[in-house]
């Protein structure tokens, strides 16, 4: 799509429509972080039975559903740079919205660095 057929999701809303909008995009974020930390949580889970595989599963839903939430969070953030009426006034539950991703973010990561340590570990007995 080039700039010229770019048709802003904000375009002809007034501000109370923008405000609407800006406050579902912000729940599109927490409601898909949310899950996200779900996934997570269930990838810990299994990882301390020893279930390796399928907390790596867990992970990778867990990734998809941050990943969704991302994108929307991008996607505000682009308009908000692009300017004109897809400026973004300062609204306290889209602040929240991008600190819960954030924080998802590093439960996901951590998570993951937990798997691996947790198969080297496993790898590092077996082999005495």
């Amino acid at each position: 799509m080039t700039e010229e057929e770019y048709v802003s999701p904000m375009h002809g809303m007034n501000d109370e429509e923008k405000k609407e909008y800006i406050i579902g995009q912000a729940m599109s974020i927490i409601m898909n972080a949310g899950d996200a930390r779900n996934f997570a949580a269930e990838a810990r889970d299994l990882l301390a039975e020893g279930k390796y595989d399928e907390a790596e599963e867990k992970i990778k839903e867990a990734e998809k559903v941050q990943t969704e939430a991302h994108v929307v969070q991008t996607e505000m953030i682009q308009g908000d740079v692009r300017g004109g009426e897809e400026t973004l006034p300062y609204n306290v539950l889209f602040a929240h919205a991008q600190d819960t991703l954030m924080t998802i973010q590093v439960e996901i990561n951590l998570t993951k660095s937990m798997i691996k340590m947790a198969r080297d570990f496993e790898a590092r007995l077996s082999a005495k």
